[in-house]
């Protein structure tokens, strides 16, 4: 029988394991989040042919799911697995509104729309229902024969 010396056995799992963990870690810091990768995630096609009032409602539909989805997120990261459930669960979808953001901005500008004015608000009065009107009694609806 031949003996192999201590030095040639294989690495155990647990090592190879780590080996794998730390090889992971450092080549997922290489990942690039910047604006290539937003669009990526979007149709660049999308809005060309809206208007400006469109355009105006998508943006701010955008800009709220937008808050929605970093919320999550940031409520996410305080739990013991938070990181890993925000990245597999809010991440993807979160990186596909900041693309769409950008591009309804790149049309907004493109066909120089500009933000609507708030409408004035209505005032406040309550209107009087007409004094020729009686006033009927309620109906019980229990009574009712069917």
């Amino acid at each position: 029988m031949i003996a192999s010396p201590a030095y040639c056995l294989p690495p155990p799992r647990a090592a190879r394991l780590v080996a794998w963990l730390a090889l992971g870690m450092a080549l997922s810091g290489c990942a690039d989040m910047g604006d290539g990768m937003t669009s990526a995630f979007a149709d660049p096609a999308k809005y060309d042919l809206w208007d400006c009032k469109q355009l105006e409602g998508e943006r701010k539909r955008l800009a709220t799911r937008a808050e929605q989805l970093q919320s999550l997120m940031a409520k996410a990261n305080t739990g013991v697995a938070g990181p890993v459930v925000a990245e597999l669960a809010y991440r993807n979808d979160y990186i596909a509104v900041r693309g769409q953001a950008k591009l309804a901005d790149e049309v907004w500008q493109r066909n120089k729309c500009h933000a609507s004015a708030p409408a004035a608000a209505a005032p406040a009065t309550a209107a009087a229902p007409p004094p020729d009107l009686k006033e009927t009694p309620p109906s019980r609806s229990g009574s009712a024969v069917y």
